[in-house]
Parts: C-alpha cells; sequence; structure tokens
C-alpha cells in the first residue's frame, strides 16, 4: 500500500506510543504527512516506549514525510481547537483522522478501582467519558466540520471487542466503546452525502506494552508464529486495516465496524 495515501494528512489521537504509533507508522509509511498526539509530552516514557513525544516524532519522520506533534486533554474543547489550529499551521487540514486514545483509565491515572457496573466512583465513570466518548466526540466535530465543508475525509474511530458482548470486567469502559460504535454508524449515516467516510475498527487484545504492563497476560497467546487465532494480536494487525480503511482501496466502505479481534466476537451485534 505504499504511497496510497501519498499528500494527504492525518491526525492520530493516542499515538504517543501502543497501536496509536503503529497506527501513525502505517499511514506514513503509506505516504502520509503524520500529526502525532499524547496527552503530555512525556507520556510515551509511562510504558518505556519512548523517551518523549519527540522521540517517536524522530521515528517517524526517517520514513519520509512531514510529522507534528501535539498535546493536551481531548476532552477539552479548547485544546482541541488549539490541535487543529497548531496542525493546520505546520502541515495543512487533515483529510485522515483516527480517534485512537482512550482505555480504561480512570481520574488517578490507572485502571477504576472496584471495576465493576455499580461500585465504580463516579469520579472515574467521568474520567472514562471524557477520556473515550467525548474525546471521540470533540475530534470530530473539530476536524469533520472543515472535511465536510471541503466534501472529502475519512474517519476511523477505534473501539474495542469488549463493545460487543456483556462484560463484567470494565463495564463502563465497554459500554463507552459500545457507544462509539453506533455513534460510528450515526456519523456515518449523517455524512453519507458529504464525501467524507465514517468507520469504526474494534481490536480484541493486543500487544501493547500498556496492554502487558497493566494485566496478567496468558503466555500461550503470546507467540504470534502458530497457525491459532486464539491469541493477542500484534499491534502491526491492528495498524495495516486502518491504514486499509484510511485509503483508496477501502472508498466504498462506510459506516462499517471491523472486529480485528481473530474471531474472538463471532456474532452479530
Amino acid at each position: 500500500m505504499a504511497g496510497e495515501i501519498g499528500g494527504k494528512v492525518a491526525f492520530v489521537t493516542g499515538s504517543g506510543g501502543g497501536l496509536g504509533r503503529r497506527i501513525a507508522e502505517h499511514l506514513a509509511r503509506n505516504g502520509a504527512d503524520v500529526a502525532i498526539h499524547a496527552r503530555r509530552w512525556t507520556s510515551p516514557a509511562k510504558y518505556g516506549e519512548a523517551e518523549d513525544l519527540g522521540a517517536v516524532a524522530a521515528e517517524l519522520e526517517r520514513l519520509g514525510g512531514r510529522v507534528v506533534t501535539v498535546t493536551g486533554d481531548l476532552g477539552d474543547a479548547q485544546a482541541v481547537a488549539k490541535m487543529r489550529a497548531d496542525i493546520e499551521a505546520a502541515l495543512g487540514p487533515a483529510d485522515i483522522v483516527v480517534n485512537c486514545a482512550g482505555g480504561d483509565i480512570g481520574a488517578q491515572g490507572g485502571k477504576p478501582v472496584p471495576n465493576n457496573a455499580l461500585d465504580i466512583p463516579l469520579e472515574d465513570v467521568r474520567a472514562l467519558v471524557d477520556n473515550n466518548l467525548i474525546s471521540t466526540f470533540l475530534v470530530c466535530k473539530t476536524f469533520v466540520v472543515p472535511m465536510r465543508e471541503r466534501g472529502a475525509g475519512t474517519v476511523i474511530n477505534v473501539a474495542s471487542s469488549a463493545a460487543h458482548s456483556g462484560f463484567n470486567a470494565a463495564p463502563i469502559y465497554a459500554t463507552l466503546k459500545a457507544a462509539i460504535v453506533h455513534y460510528t454508524r450515526c456519523l456515518a449515516a449523517e455524512l453519507r452525502t458529504s464525501g467524507v467516510r465514517v468507520n469504526c475498527v474494534s481490536p480484541g487484545p493486543s500487544k501493547t506494552a500498556r496492554f502487558e504492563a497493566t494485566r496478567v497476560v496468558d503466555p500461550a497467546k503470546m507467540d504470534s508464529s502458530v497457525n491459532s487465532l486464539d491469541r493477542y494480536a500484534e499491534p502491526d494487525e491492528i495498524a495495516e486495516v486502518v491504514a486499509f480503511l484510511a485509503g483508496p482501496r477501502s472508498r466504498f466502505v462506510n459506516g462499517q465496524v471491523l472486529r480485528i479481534d481473530g474471531g474472538l466476537t463471532l456474532y452479530p451485534g
């Protein structure tokens, strides 16, 4: 797919590390100029992925395109507006937006305790809403309105396999990811005649640094060389699907949710 999105500008939220970083790398390899984002300049260091956001940008620049960095809280409308202004000043208007930021992160920066449907602290619920649903809405509101005016653009929202079943671990997070799935469908319907496509991916458990650092992993599912799909995904396996949705070969794909989970969720819904 090298060069398929040459000349395009892509903004990937939560791209200081993990899935977001891999997605940004794939888009850059395919020719895009990329704006990368982290909540804080030093966020990539939390799980040992890079010294800071500047180090991530330097790695991406080696792929040949232009790279700009932005930081801030995606739940803050003014902060998101400044990100747009900074990106447009450096690269031009965004043609591709990937809403990858989010996660099961409570008010204090870790997983909520307790993390169930009834006893989770309200402050954690509000933090999860801001970090997942509100952030996706604000980024779309800020970046997609100009796409609609130009008559072109592509949005990929990142949900989770947890969005597609009853989930007794992190149920508020799962509920919000389900909301992102439906918001994707509603936004795609609204923009169907505008030239802007909106799709969603729902990854299963993936071998990111945060994933391995914040939960007990099953060693039997860590080996991607086996034939079995009952394993954890490589981050690149997620990023390749996002790159497809960002490019011209998916030009008639709209309002869809692609589950990238090896068949973990094998039923409608």
